[in-house]
C-alpha cells in the first residue's frame, strides 16, 4: 500500500517499524522531525515530507496527531475522496475526523501500543476492521469493538497497564533492596506477570492461586482489604 503518516510520535513511529517491512511505500510527516528522520534512515521504502505532499502521496493515511492541533493541520490540508483514514487520536471520535478530512473518509479508530514495532500486541479498534487487520493483523491480535460506546470504554480500561507497571516496579523496588540482583528481580517479575497473564484467563489464574495460606492469597486477600478493588473501578467510571 501507500501509506501516509500525519503526526509522527512515539506510537506512530512504532507503528510504521511494524509494517516497514511489509513493502509498503511509507510517507511519514516532518512533525516529530526527530522519529520522522530515524524512521527514514532505518528503511529505504519510508520517505519524510511536508504533510501535503504525505496526503497526496497515499492511498492510506494514518493520523497521530494531538486532538487540539488536530482540527488546524487537518483543515489546511487537500483529501480525496479515494482515500481512508485510519486515526490513532484518543479524544475525537471517529465521525468528528470524518468531518475533518473530507472527502477523505475515516474508516477506523485504534489505539496502538508502543509493542506494536515489534508485534505481539493487542489493538483494540472501532470501524473497518479488515483494513486494520490487513495491515497489522499478521503480527498482532486485533479486538474489534461494536460501537463507540464500547470503544470508550476500553480505552478507559486499558489504563489498567499503568497502575499493573507501578504495581509490579514497587514489588521490584522492595525485592531489590533484599537480593544482590535488583535487574535480576525486577526481569524476573515481569516475565512472571506476563507469561502468567498470557497463558491462562484472570479467573482461573486467580484460582490457581489461592492455596489457603500461601503468598498469593495473602497478598490478594491484604490488597482487597486496602480497597483495591473498588479503587480500581472507581477510577475508571470517573474516566469514562
Amino acid at each position: 500500500m501507500r501509506i501516509g503518516v500525519i503526526g509522527c510520535g512515539t506510537i506512530s513511529s512504532a507503528a510504521v517499524q511494524g509494517i516497514a517491512g511489509d513493502g509498503h511505500e511509507i510517507a511519514v510527516s516532518e512533525r516529530s522531525a526527530h522519529h520522522a528522520a530515524a524512521l527514514s534512515e532505518i528503511f529505504d521504502n519510508v520517505r519524510v515530507a511536508d504533510n501535503q505532499t504525505v496526503v497526496d502521496r497515499s492511498e492510506v493515511l494514518f493520523l497521530g496527531l494531538m486532538a487540539d492541533v488536530a482540527p488546524d493541520v487537518l483543515g489546511a490540508l487537500r483529501f480525496r475522496a479515494d482515500q481512508k483514514v485510519i486515526t490513532f487520536m484518543a479524544g475525537l471520535s471517529l465521525e468528528e475526523v470524518d468531518a475533518m478530512v473530507n472527502p477523505a473518509r475515516a474508516v477506523a479508530i485504534m489505539m496502538p501500543f508502543p509493542g506494536i514495532s515489534e508485534g505481539g500486541t493487542p489493538i483494540m479498534m472501532y470501524g473497518d476492521s479488515a483494513i486494520v487487520s490487513e495491515i497489522f493483523g499478521a503480527r498482532n491480535s486485533i479486538f474489534p469493538v461494536a460501537n463507540a460506546k464500547e470503544m470508550a470504554a476500553y480505552l478507559c480500561a486499558q489504563a489498567v497497564l499503568s497502575p499493573v507497571a507501578r504495581m509490579v516496579s514497587d514489588a521490584a523496588e522492595w525485592l531489590g533492596e533484599k537480593v544482590s540482583d535488583k535487574a535480576q528481580g525486577e526481569t524476573f517479575l515481569r516475565e512472571l506477570v506476563a507469561s502468567s497473564l498470557s497463558g491462562m484467563a484472570c479467573a482461573p489464574l486467580i484460582d490457581a492461586l489461592n492455596t489457603p495460606g500461601g503468598y498469593n492469597q495473602r497478598l490478594r486477600l491484604h490488597m482487597e482489604a486496602q480497597g483495591i478493588g473498588p479503587a480500581l473501578k472507581s477510577g475508571l467510571d470517573d474516566m469514562l
